[in-house]
């Protein structure tokens, strides 16, 4: 994997709570960091796909950013 491509599909340095301070919990930053890696795993097989099957690759990543920004979560954020 080329430097630039892994930097731009790396994990955030930090994650944050909705206070602004970093989640520091060890097991809390495994399973984002787990989840991550899943998701970018999976995106990058739905885009091959996608590409393979005569989509534009500019077409499947905006519908994709479409469906992330209309998802909503079911929990409320932690406040502390």
């Amino acid at each position: 994997m080329h430097q630039k491509e892994e930097l731009t599909t790396a994990p955030p340095e930090r994650w944050l709570k909705a206070d602004g301070s970093t989640v520091s919990c060890t097991e809390k930053v495994k399973v984002l960091e787990e989840n991550w890696e899943e998701v970018k795993a999976l995106l990058q097989d739905v885009l091959d796909d996608a590409v393979l099957m005569g989509c534009t690759e500019q077409q499947v990543k905006a519908e994709y950013k479409r469906l992330i920004d209309a998802l909503q979560c079911g929990f409320e954020e932690q406040k502390s």
